[in-house]
């Protein structure tokens, strides 16, 4: 049987979270973790990041944010600060230890790229890049209302607890 374009996804999905978990072994942290460190890292000078910033970039629910953001907190990656404007929010900060990562996570991640990446033109890659935010685009969109596998109707748990739910499970994973 011909996969179709979600089981592609998912076994790429699965293969970079492999690669990079195996590679950020001796570090201590997680492929996520990287990616969260660099995408912090990367941010914070531009102003403060917060957890919804996490949220929104990598499609995580609060709970799975909250997760990752604790590890990291604990394992002295980052801290969390005080917004002088509003007490509830808190910022996230580097550590001297995020900044002494970066190096190899920066590295870790453009190699990974260029192995995905690798026989493919430069015009091939931004198609490829296009089709995916058309497709994030196209869930995004997905009200989960009409869905032929399941006879039009989806279980009575609504999709975006559904959602929560499921990466609460995916938290442990981290």
């Amino acid at each position: 049987m011909e996969k179709d374009c979600g089981a592609w996804i998912n076994l790429l999905s699965h293969k970079v979270k492999a690669r990079l978990d195996a590679a950020f072994l001796n570090l201590g942290i997680t492929g996520v973790q990287s990616r969260v460190i660099y995408y912090i890292l990367k941010h914070c000078e531009e102003g403060p990041v917060f957890q919804r910033d996490i949220e929104n970039a990598f499609g995580l629910s609060r709970s799975t944010a909250t997760g990752i953001l604790q590890l990291l907190e604990k394992n002295g990656i980052i801290i969390r600060e005080s917004v002088a404007s509003d007490a509830r929010l808190k910022s996230l900060v580097p550590t001297q230890r995020a900044f002494e990562l970066n190096a190899q996570v920066s590295a870790c991640l453009r190699e990974t790229d260029r192995l995905l990446t690798r026989g493919l033109s430069d015009g091939q890659i931004l198609l490829f890049r296009e089709m995916a935010e058309q497709m994030l685009r196209n869930l995004d969109d997905w009200d989960g209302k009409a869905c032929c596998c399941t006879n039009g109707s989806l279980p009575d748990v609504p999709l975006q607890q559904f959602k929560e739910e499921k990466m609460q499970k995916e938290v442990y994973h981290q």
